[in-house]
């Protein structure tokens, strides 16, 4: 199980990986849960961190427009990411979702085939009124993609993924996505303290951006290294005991 921390800028990438972060995640949360950063921030921050670290982009909370989409993810993919994420916000049909993710894995496998791309779908769709996450296996595999992530798109303290996805349910997106070969990822408001259940479920990396912020503000709190530590310290222990 690996710790992807979501950052904005190359200074905090720097403190992710000081801390022991396994993948860096390039947001910018000031335009949503799945924010999409600029493409020279998207450079800075490959050129800052270790070769050793895998950098990953998030590409928006998209709408359902396709060809933005891929344009989107093509952008992404030229600036340096090896991870291209892509929030399912304005689907709400399978078959929507199928049509936009297609395209954007066309878009980043035309520029080379060894980048990856993550859909990622929303635990509290019945709120915003998006796709049913537990479709998204299903659907990542039919349009190509590598990989499905649930996360949360309303940020409140007091919501996490658990808030709107049982366990079962968490356990069935994560065993659905291993059986057609697709990484499994889980954000969304995520502490240190459920790294064990995580790690329980058989999730591949875990999402975090508040939980290792000074104050806990995903806005305009610092990611810290030590705190990155501590995660990576637990997520450790999991593994090993």
């Amino acid at each position: 199980m690996r710790l992807l921390v979501s950052v904005v800028n190359e200074k905090e990438a720097f403190n992710a990986v000081e801390g022991g972060a396994h993948i860096v995640d390039v947001k910018n949360p000031r335009e949503g849960s799945l924010g999409a950063n600029f493409p020279r921030v998207i450079r800075g921050v490959k050129e800052a961190v270790s070769e050793n670290v895998e950098v990953s982009a998030i590409i928006g909370d998209l709408p359902n427009l396709p060809g933005t989409a891929s344009l989107a993810a093509s952008g992404a993919a030229v600036s340096g990411a090896d991870y291209i994420k892509a929030g399912l916000f304005g689907v709400k049909k399978a078959s929507e979702a199928r049509c936009l993710l297609r395209e954007v894995c066309r878009a980043v496998k035309d520029f080379s085939a060894s980048l990856k791309v993550i859909a990622a779908g929303y635990a509290d769709y019945k709120s915003v009124d998006c796709l049913n996450p537990l479709k998204l296996p299903e659907v990542a595999y039919a349009a190509g993609a590598d990989g499905v992530m649930v996360d949360v798109k309303l940020k409140r303290a007091e919501n996490s993924v658990f808030s709107f996805l049982s366990r079962g349910e968490l356990e069935q997106f994560v065993d659905r996505a291993h059986e057609l070969n697709l990484i499994a990822a889980i954000a969304g408001s995520l502490n240190k303290a459920d790294a064990p259940s995580l790690c329980a479920l058989g999730a591949d990396i875990i999402g975090v951006r508040g939980a290792v912020r000074a104050g806990k503000d995903r806005i305009n709190g610092v990611v810290q290294a030590e705190l990155v530590r501590e995660f990576v310290r637990e997520i450790r222990k999991c593994v090993e005991g």
